[in-house]
């Protein structure tokens, strides 16, 4: 294999120029890994790092790649947190950022045409000049990119109203792992009942079909005002339910999430660290609802104050501090994005974060809650706590963050962490939910993902075979785990 990673070099080098290829250990490094928990002191390299800037480049290189059957790997954040960047296998890594320009805004239709490596925060500022916005809008945007939110389908803080990558993506045009160009649609219009609906397919695929490199997606106008509030409840399920009468009444809401006494803790902490003071937070609260409107300055007052109302109506008590309020809004948008270190205070002392991302139906979300703390507890892992985002327009749609902290210099306590995983994803399945709603399968569902699909998960491999058909596209993802055996 080294004679061959050296032809392919010296090749799509002649193809698309010297400088948009690299051996060199040290930029190799920097395409090792992403934000998933693994042993710190390990480090999987991929052999060479290509930077192309069209999709035609990308074409030459996946045709180079598959001649010598060498693997390829997609990068672009490294923001994700389930191994789906880790060159496991060696090979190729094609660094998607240097595909960064937007090829079209067509502010009638409310579209953006763009190549997928720019990343959502540079892509909104150029729409804002338009009075236009995507609201797909994650805490990584400065450096999650659009290419990868399609190959994740991760959350975004405005699913409750805008939904996921389903509700935006119009077309793609993804390189196969045989090198042909694919355009996957040409509509602007977002309905369809043509053919199947083969863009949907690289919504989560996470590089293993092929590499996306442009996409057209619905954009809206950008709201003239916002309100936020929060609200704490005796438990979970009065918070859900209290969510639940919010939609009923008929209220367009924007974001809604649901913390566990946990990390309702996590806010007070930092409140008392920052203020030197407590908060006026009852001891009986065990849920904290985080809720926000935007659109017209009156439709949003009028909502924001029938929305308390109802909240207070079904046992809930109004956050005094606006602090916690501004606390949390800003940890999800506008602080500054460091990689590799974790998003809570610093006064935590913490050095890493992980989390199962479980879909669980509505009536069973305390019961998870229960056997999340317990199974935590069972693999002495320290728990962060849980969040219940919510990712479909206009209806309770749980994707949940049951978060823990790991210390990943320790390589029994991140194989400690990957049981926790392993026993989590099986409870979700077990409720009649899904093992992951927003890391994806990556490196470490893999397989064991048979678990929830059971003979489908043939079938998916079936489907990679014919856009895939030397397994070249991100091999050792979706269908291989590193960290939990499979057949179980």
């Amino acid at each position: 294999m080294v004679l061959e990673i050296q032809k392919a070099a010296e090749e799509i080098a002649q193809k698309i120029g010297e400088e948009k290829v690299s051996k060199e250990k040290v930029h190799r490094m920097a395409y090792s890994r992403d934000w998933s928990p693994r042993n710190a002191k390990e480090a999987q390299l991929p052999d060479i790092v290509v930077v192309p800037s069209t999709t035609e480049e990308v074409a030459e290189v996946v045709k180079i790649a598959y001649k010598y059957r060498i693997p390829i790997v997609p990068f672009a954040g490294g923001t994700g947190m389930g191994g789906g960047v880790s060159p496991i296998k060696g090979g190729i890594t094609i660094d998607t950022k240097g595909l960064n320009k937007i090829l079209e805004i067509d502010k009638e239709n409310l579209t953006v045409t763009t190549q997928v490596g720019i990343t959502i925060l540079a892509l909104n500022q150029e729409l804002g000049k338009h009075g236009l916005w995507w609201p797909h809008d994650p805490e990584s945007k400065p450096a999650s990119t659009v290419g990868a939110a399609i190959s994740c389908d991760n959350d975004s803080t405005f699913g409750i109203k805008y939904g996921k990558l389903g509700d935006y993506l119009l077309n793609a045009v993804l390189v196969t792992g045989t090198g042909e160009i694919l355009r996957l649609g040409h509509r602007k219009a977002l309905c369809t009942s043509s053919g199947y609906k083969l863009h949907w397919l690289l919504i989560g695929a996470e590089g293993t079909l092929g590499i996306v490199t442009e996409a057209t997606l619905k954009v809206f106008p950008k709201p003239q005002t916002r309100e936020v509030e929060a609200v704490v409840f005796k438990s979970i399920s009065e918070a859900i339910n209290a969510l639940k009468r919010l939609l009923q009444a008929g209220l367009s809401i924007e974001s809604a999430h649901i913390n566990c006494k946990r990390r309702l803790g996590f806010y007070t902490h930092a409140y008392r660290e920052k203020y030197k003071r407590e908060p006026d937070i009852p001891e009986w609260a065990a849920a904290l609802l985080f809720v926000s409107f935007n659109g017209d300055e009156e439709v949003v007052k009028f909502s924001h104050n029938y929305a308390l109302k109802i909240l207070e109506e079904c046992g809930g008590q109004k956050v005094k501090e606006k602090e916690i309020i501004e606390g949390w809004w800003t940890s999800k948008h506008t602080l500054k994005f460091e990689p590799f270190k974790q998003k809570w205070p610093d006064s935590q002392r913490k050095k890493k974060f992980g989390a199962a991302d479980l879909g669980i139906p509505i009536g069973r979300i305390e019961e998870a809650y229960k056997k999340f703390l317990e199974i935590a507890e069972k693999n002495q892992i320290e728990v962060l706590g849980m969040c219940v985002y919510n990712e479909r327009p206009n209806r309770i749609s749980p994707s949940i963050s049951f978060a823990v902290f790991v210390d990943d210099t320790d390589p029994e306590e991140v194989k400690r962490f990957y049981k926790y995983v392993e026993e989590m994803s099986k409870m979700a399945v077990d409720l009649e939910g899904t093992m992951s709603t927003y890391i994806g399968d990556g490196d470490r569902l893999g397989g064991f993902n048979e678990y929830e699909h059971g003979e489908a998960l043939k079938y998916m491999k079936k489907i990679k075979e014919v856009f895939d058909p030397q397994n070249i596209m991100n091999p050792g993802k979706k269908f291989e785990s590193c960290w939990i055996p499979t057949g179980k």
